[in-house]
């Protein structure tokens, strides 16, 4: 028996340089997919469902110097501004805080000013004011037991160590008011009260609304009471305008606790009142009425200065019988 030759028994083989399939011949070959190959005319979405399509926005790795990434997307609800918010809140989790320095500083925080802007949408930039609380070590708070009475913590350990005062009690101390503030700026909001809109709060720094008044075309802040001297018409104005602050507090059973020329602001004819920390309960605070009636008494007293003929003990007593 003779073997066949290997030209006819085996099937020619393919040289790797000479004869190679290319992708004409996939394209001739009838076995082969029509549609499995795009010819270079056709779009490479053609044919592909829109609900699979999305468009996105890059931004850089890196930041300069005073920038931070938002954290906006990383808060809890609790810890963003009531809605509906106002319409100049950044909430992009592309957009980048930019330090502008500071605006303030106080016995028991810092206030410094803080632009948060998208780099994609630069037209929706805002400026704000960040109010950071310092650790026990470095701010005092006047009579802070007088505030705290009525007051409790969720945690009985937290209430332990505040007493004890350890290293645990201070970072306890320093996001309690961080936290009472907030607290008391969104119920402020929410009860239509001329404080700044809260917008986020993170550790013991909170993001706030920055009240500005424009001089000579220029954007500058508020000034507190204590610095302007108004026509008698707006110092009426911001009567009228207190009077009605402090009867909405009363009725929702709070107090300021701690009011004056220096934490209310004159935003044009507008009077906003700030610095919330302290605001207690008017009837589970054991001195509750008595802080009302200093506030009372230190609004007044600035008021009669201007010229207005008003008495602290009048503006307490009608306080009282809007309370009860």
């Amino acid at each position: 028996m003779t073997c066949p030759r290997l030209s006819s028994a085996c099937p020619p083989t393919t040289s790797l340089t000479h004869g190679a399939p290319t992708l004409s011949h996939l394209y001739t070959d009838p076995s082969f997919p029509e549609d499995f190959l795009r010819p270079d005319d056709r779009s490479p979405l053609e044919g592909i469902d829109e609900s699979f399509v999305f468009t996105y926005d890059t931004y850089a790795d890196e930041l300069g110097a005073g920038q931070r990434w938002s954290r906006w997307e990383d808060l809890e609800a609790l810890m963003k501004g009531p809605e509906p918010r106002p319409d100049w809140v950044v909430t992009s989790s592309g957009a980048i805080d930019t330090e502008l320095g500071v605006l303030k500083t106080g016995k028991e925080a810092d206030v410094f000013l803080l632009e948060r802007e998208d780099p994609h949408r630069p037209e929706t930039a805002v400026v704000m004011a960040a109010k950071r609380y310092r650790d026990t070590d470095h701010r005092t708070f006047h009579r802070a037991a007088s505030y705290t009475e009525g007051r409790s913590m969720k945690r009985s350990r937290d209430n332990r160590a505040l007493k004890r005062k350890s290293t645990w009690g201070k970072q306890v101390a320093a996001g309690e008011w961080a936290v009472s503030e907030w607290n008391a700026l969104r119920r402020c909001w929410e009860l239509g009260l001329p404080v700044p809109y809260p917008v986020q709060i993170d550790e013991t720094e909170i993001l706030m609304e920055w009240i500005t008044v424009t001089v000579d075309g220029d954007t500058e802040t508020a000034p507190r009471v204590a610095q302007v001297r108004p026509e008698p018409s707006v110092v009426e104005g911001f009567y009228e305008q207190l009077r009605d602050a402090l009867t909405t507090l009363v009725q929702a059973g709070l107090v300021h606790g701690d009011l004056s020329p220096y934490n209310t602001l004159a935003a044009g004819d507008r009077l906003v009142i700030i610095d919330l920390p302290q605001m207690v309960d008017l009837v589970g605070n054991p001195r509750g009425m008595d802080f009302l009636l200093r506030d009372c008494a230190n609004m007044c007293a600035w008021f009669r200065s201007r010229g207005l003929a008003v008495d602290e003990q009048e503006l307490f007593g009608e306080l009282m019988a809007h309370a009860f």
